[in-house]
């Protein structure tokens, strides 16, 4: 296209012809009709083009049709394009998808490296080989630029892209540039100046650190943004969908290592609360350093500027405050976030500020005391060194990210929607991995599987219960492809029928049938996804690599998220994948299931809990009485983002009602209703249930009258003139 914005250029022909024959992507047509909002973001686009830029980037939440977005304008451009995507099975749905346009003869898209075709779809790891035998410094580290430290596979498509001619690059997921790909991609464009760029993201823009924006700015400036995810339901663009989570408690086996593991810590704390632990002791140092604060240098320091400077320290010491530990520091306030019993967190944080500026490493008695502190840290996953305490890995992390209740709780999710929806139901389960790639820490061996938390263990139990096995669950992976023993022979003869002359064949492998041939992650995904769509199996079990992101099936209803990533982009992207309206059935409703593991018998025993308040910083959902917001309150209006819930059968329980009411969660929705899209700040009011003794003092909960919580949440506005505005709004 013309800087001015007009009409497309002429340039070589995709076959590498002459200068001044169009590209043939010009004369493509999509035959549908493009929705408001993707008009409007390509409208934005075609002005940064008249404005001059040649990169640019477009922000639309996963579902909304980024890909067409993405095709239509580099038609509008009229040259020969390239895309990169993070991985095979998005690959194939950009050809597939460009496929549907109409098109002049010879308008192909094809994978080929040598770029022949008018669009040419790559993934990032197809550029982003690097040299294994490349020179590195000692820590690792090149100091030569990286288009020199790629493979010569890596180097020919880079050479390939700068001899193409004039190019339009889409970049999808362009988050993923925010790794190594960056880096390389930042060399690669400034040898190519005269491409249009355009970048491609669910991810908003507001959630990128700074560094991470200072990337993207260099490689497309600012951001296009589309409608939000709350808009696009309201308006009938993505499916109405509710955010539930199912709290479950460690098996037997699991709950005696970890009380065993906790009861170290908590013997040493009690020593370190006690008079004689130090020369001078812990309680005695925490009032001189925060209460009195004579200790500190340069004389008296006020608790803003404390707090400012060392957060995590003033919200432990309220925390102890809070327990009768230490007096309320001069200037300090309380907070909800400080009326909950310390965690593991707090207690190190301060244990490290005691042993860095208190212990004395000349005294025998101080060197004891760090002894038991050292002797007891590993235990919470912390480690005390010479310069203070240093997190590590915690092996009752990884009790309770991979417990086994977990996926016996994902069988019960299943099983509760298929009695809901019965045979539409079609769900997707999210690992980290397929299966472990080394033994469980020899501290584990007994406590957990080599096995536990996989996507290769998730499918046995599906295939196993009897009220899951009917459903047909199939595990799906960039490595492999596998069904349950019963439904083998189904999948087989759907796959030759779709794949006329492949030889596949069957293997057992641990309790499941391998499907086996010359074929891929390329080819199997959408073999998959068709035999999914068409009710062949009802569940697709996989890592959220491969499908996590950018995989499209219109049919998928329910989402079971078992991953530990935490990321504004990992949440989108996971969520996304069951938003997208499903043409069979028109009032489709989502569910995305978090299954969270908490223990009370440790003092890391919310690690797996606050992963699923993090997950849910940001992210914006419908609540029980209709509000869009962020945060835990969406899921349920009594969870909290700074403990565990005490009961956790009473949530499953609402959970599960809430799960079988969907046409509820579409009157929430208020479907069609006007709105503002925008974030505004609410305060949210509630008064706080008493709970049985036995909760309470099992989860150290504060009993006694009720009192109010509070917190901040966030909301789009656009309430409908006739909805109950909630109370303590």
């Amino acid at each position: 296209m013309s800087e001015s914005g007009g009409m497309p250029e002429t340039e070589e022909s995709p076959g590498g012809g002459s200068p001044g024959v169009e590209s043939p992507v010009a004369g493509a047509v999509w035959p549908g009709e493009l929705r408001p909002y993707q008009r409007e973001a390509l409208a934005k686009v075609e002005r940064r083009w008249s404005e001059g830029a040649r990169r640019t980037w477009i922000v639309l939440p996963p579902g909304s049709g980024k890909t067409l977005v993405g095709l239509e304008a580099a038609r509008l451009l009229g040259r020969r394009t390239v895309v990169l995507a993070p991985n095979t099975a998005i690959q194939g749905q950009w050809i597939r998808h460009w496929e549907g346009f109409d098109r002049p003869e010879g308008c192909t898209a094809g994978n080929d490296r040598a770029l022949g075709h008018a669009v040419n779809v790559l993934t990032y790891q197809s550029l982003a080989v690097f040299d294994p035998d490349a020179e590195t410094d000692e820590e690792g580290r090149s100091t030569t630029p990286v288009r020199d430290r790629l493979h010569a596979n890596g180097r020919a498509l880079v050479d390939a892209l700068h001899n193409a001619g004039p190019l339009t690059l889409l970049l999808d997921e362009c988050h993923h540039l925010l790794q190594v790909w960056g880096r390389l991609l930042a060399e690669i464009l400034d040898e190519i100046p005269d491409a249009h760029v355009i970048g491609l993201t669910g991810t908003p823009a507001g959630s990128l650190t700074t560094a991470e924006k200072d990337l993207v700015d260099r490689l497309f400036g600012p951001p296009v943004t589309g409608a939000s995810i709350p808009a696009l339901v309201r308006d009938g663009y993505l499916a109405p969908f509710a955010e539930l989570v199912h709290v479950t408690e460690p098996t037997l086996t699991e709950h005696e290592y970890l009380a065993g593991q906790g009861s170290r810590f908590t013997a040493m704390c009690t020593e370190l609360l006690a008079p004689g632990f130090a020369t001078t002791d812990f309680l005695p140092w925490l009032d001189a350093r925060f209460v009195s604060r004579n200790a500190q240098a340069g004389g008296r320091v006020g608790w803003t500027t404390l707090a400012a400077r060392s957060p995590e320290l003033t919200d432990a010491v309220l925390r102890l405050h809070h327990q009768g530990l230490i007096a309320l520091p001069d200037g300090a306030r309380i907070h909800e976030q400080h009326r909950h019993p310390p965690q593991a967190e707090d207690w190190t944080a301060l244990i490290g500020d005691y042993a860095r500026n208190c212990l004395d490493p000349d005294s025998e008695r101080d060197r004891a005391a760090r002894q038991r502190i050292r002797a007891a840290l590993p235990s919470v996953g912390y480690h005390l060194t010479r310069n203070g305490i240093r997190r590590g890995a915690s092996p009752v992390d990884r009790v309770l990210a991979r417990s086994a209740a977990k996926s016996l709780a994902t069988v019960e999710i299943i099983a509760a929607e298929k009695d809901t929806v019965g045979p539409r139901l079609r769900a997707l389960v999210l690992c980290d991995h397929e299966r472990a790639s080394a033994r469980a820490p020899a501290a584990l061996r007994g406590v957990l599987s080599d096995d536990a938390g996989s996507a290769w263990l998730q499918v046995r139990q599906l295939a196993t219960d009897p009220r899951t096995s009917v459903l047909d669950p199939l595990l799906v992976t960039g490595r492999t492809m596998a069904t349950g023993p019963d439904s083998s022979s189904a999948f087989l003869e759907f796959a030759r029928a779709e794949l006329p002359g492949a030889e596949l064949s069957v293997r057992e492998v641990d309790g499941l049938h391998v499907v086996e041939g010359g074929w891929t992650s390329r080819t199997w995904v959408g073999v998959v996804t068709r035999f999914l769509e068409s009710g062949g199996c009802q569940v697709l079990v996989g890592t959220r690599a491969l499908l996590g992101e950018g995989w499209d099936a219109r049919g998928v209803n329910t989402v079971v998220d078992l991953t530990t990533a935490t990321t504004p982009t990992a949440v989108v992207q996971s969520r996304g994948r069951a938003l997208r309206l499903d043409p069979e059935w028109p009032e489709k409703t989502a569910h995305t299931w978090t299954v969270v593991c908490v223990s009370h018998e440790h003092p890391r025993g919310a690690a797996d809990w606050n992963r699923f308040v993090r997950k849910h910083e940001g992210y914006l959902g419908v609540s029980a009485d209709g509000e869009v917001m962020s945060g835990v309150a969406h899921v349920d209006p009594e969870l909290s983002p700074y403990e565990p819930p005490a009961d956790p059968r009473a949530v499953n329980t609402r959970m599960l009602a809430r799960a079988a009411d969907r046409e509820g969660t579409r009157e929430r929705w208020r479907l069609g209703s006007g709105y503002e899209d925008t974030l505004l700040p609410t305060l949210r009011v509630y008064e706080r249930r008493a709970v049985p003794a036995e909760a309470a003092a099992r989860a150290g909960t504060w009993r006694g009258p009720s009192r109010p919580r509070f917190w901040w949440a966030t909301r789009r506005s656009g309430r409908s003139p006739t909805a109950p505005r909630p109370s303590g709004s």
